[in-house]
């Protein structure tokens, strides 16, 4: 663990808790230091600990007190699947209501923002799975469209009610090709996708207006090289009501230069006026393994300059939020940064695809990754 050499700055966030000396803290209206914390809870629950300087700390007060301000939580309808990956099936499963309600509640607990991330599906979505909820597996685009309202009003209104209501809602996980599909098919039926988006939209806009809290709707895709393109035919075609612009970016995946990102994003920001964001990205700051279950990276691909260290993981994230800014993006989300090995079970092994990646060492440890968010950037 490490300490960044830069002094604090009069447009940090503030709060009740002493800060360590050195370090920088933005709000979130300066720029999102987000973090996707959507595994900690189920990884608590199953014999995961995190620490930091080999004490056994809170992860939201660890995220919190390294710079952390806004915390990312994934919402799926059904997911049932997760408990049953357990024998015998676990008595609750996760990233349902009830277990982002408990997360959210912990983060701003810290005194964090949330960004609440319906995925809209009960399993994961993303550029190659949009798979309606199996309850509405059935409806017609008019019935979609009212469940759709119906459940993101009702959802947005429960949390807003017990002093929950996110900041930024995600309607929709990279969705490349639409949400719902085939109903919701960008490309092949862009009408209903953009009917079916502004249910969602609505439904937002609606219990924001309720709210003490101006929330902001982001629509996110997977990556910055499908943006522009993705982006101008939906405008095209009539939509427009939404505040941010969300892409991932992995340097595994992308075929954008990181040394490029910052024209991408300011292309971006200039043609459609709104905001952009990072919602997902990472690296990895080792390349062995705490457990069985293999983890997701591609050596092969790492950047020149950048090696999968401890030191390498930090240089590569704070040259990431310099582009970022440069371009005039406004946050970045870090990835499953808590996804470290333990006793849960996501159905596709046990452990971590992940620990490679996270900004803990493999005895849940912080490491000096974590503190890129408190350098002093040009914002």
């Amino acid at each position: 663990m490490s300490v960044a050499l830069f002094v604090s700055c009069s447009g940090c966030d503030k709060n009740d808790k002493e800060q360590p000396e050195g370090r920088v803290y933005y709000s979130n209206t300066d720029f999102v230091m987000g973090a996707d914390l959507s595994f900690v809870n189920q990884i608590l629950d199953h014999g995961g600990s995190y620490s930091d300087s080999g004490k056994v700390e809170n992860p939201y007060q660890i995220f919190h007190q390294y710079g952390t301000n806004t915390v990312r939580f994934r919402l799926f309808y059904d997911p049932q699947w997760i408990a049953n990956a357990y024998n015998p099936p676990a008595s609750h499963t996760y990233s349902d209501y009830n277990d982002v309600k408990k997360g959210m509640a912990a983060a701003k607990a810290q005194g964090m923002a949330v960004c609440l991330d319906f995925h809209y599906s009960d399993s994961w979505a993303d550029p190659s799975h949009q798979v309606p909820p199996a309850a509405w597996s059935s409806l017609s685009l008019t019935q979609l469209h009212d469940s759709l309202y119906q459940y993101t009003y009702k959802t947005l209104l429960r949390l807003n009610n017990a002093g929950l209501m996110p900041e930024y809602v995600q309607v929709g996980n990279e969705i490349n090709p639409g949400f719902l599909l085939p109903s919701g098919d960008r490309w092949n039926k862009r009408a209903d996708c953009i009917y079916l988006l502004n249910s969602a939209i609505s439904a937002v806009r609606d219990v924001s207006a309720l709210s003490a809290t101006d929330t902001k709707i982001i629509l996110h895709i997977g990556s910055p090289e499908d943006a522009v393109y993705w982006f101008e035919g939906m405008a095209a075609a009539g939509l427009s009501d939404f505040d941010i612009i969300g892409i991932s970016y992995y340097y595994m995946w992308s075929s954008v230069s990181i040394d490029d990102l910052s024209n991408y994003i300011k292309n971006l920001h200039s043609s459609f006026v709104k905001d952009v964001m990072i919602m997902e990205t990472c690296y990895p700051w080792t390349t062995g393994y705490a457990d069985n279950y293999n983890n997701i990276m591609n050596q092969s691909l790492l950047v020149a300059g950048y090696p999968a260290t401890q030191q390498g993981q930090y240089d590569y994230l704070v040259k990431l939020v310099n582009e970022i800014a440069e371009g005039g993006g406004k946050g970045i989300f870090y990835w499953e940064p808590a996804w470290i090995t333990s006793q849960m079970n996501d159905s596709y092994g046990v452990g971590s695809a992940w620990e490679c990646n996270t900004l803990f060492d493999f005895s849940g440890n912080v490491i000096k990754g974590m503190d890129y968010m408190t350098v002093k950037y040009k914002f």
